[in-house]
């Protein structure tokens, strides 16, 4: 009877794996790490950090990202698996996702924002159409103003009266 027990729950722990194990493959785990400031102007700096023994990864790939002018490179190390980085965002405005890939095969991604006002998608047309004709420069219409008759001083420089006597030092 015992055996048939064992046997049992053998079978039925199996079965619970056999249904549980997919699932968890299929499953994306959040990898702990941050993008600082979430917030850059344009053509400014990025920092990146990961801690693998925190619940971050050992990074596999630089994070790519289209907001930025070059890939963030990971090269800053530390404890508990600390990779690191600095990079510059580029220059035009709005919303983009930064993407790395750890060792062990998981992507992960940060959002962050160039701020600023972004380019319009579509140029603005206008509505007059070019002159080629050359405009003709503006008359002035205000008097040129006579230049300021400088003031010729007369006679002796003042330098003071000399009721204190010449100066004479004593050692």
């Amino acid at each position: 009877m015992l055996k048939k027990v064992m046997i049992g729950a053998l079978v039925l722990g199996a079965a619970q794996l056999a249904v549980i194990a997919p699932a968890a493959a299929t499953e994306t785990k959040d990898v702990s790490w941050f993008l600082s400031p979430t917030e850059v102007e344009p053509g400014g700096q990025i920092y990146a950090e990961t801690k693998a023994a925190m619940g971050g990864c050992g990074p596999a790939t630089p994070v790519t990202s289209p907001g930025f002018a070059a890939p963030l490179q990971w090269t800053i190390g530390g404890n508990w698996g600390k990779a690191a980085g600095y990079g510059k965002v580029g220059k035009t405005p709005g919303k983009y996702t930064a993407t790395f890939t750890c060792s062990d095969g998981t992507k992960t991604s940060r959002t962050f924002t160039i701020i600023g006002t972004p380019p319009p998608t579509k140029p603005p047309t206008s509505t007059k159409p070019p002159t080629t004709k050359p405009q003709k420069p503006a008359k002035p219409t205000a008097a040129k103003p006579k230049p300021q008759v400088a003031v010729k001083p007369v006679g002796a420089p003042q330098t003071g009266g000399g009721a204190f006597g010449p100066l004479t030092w004593e050692w």
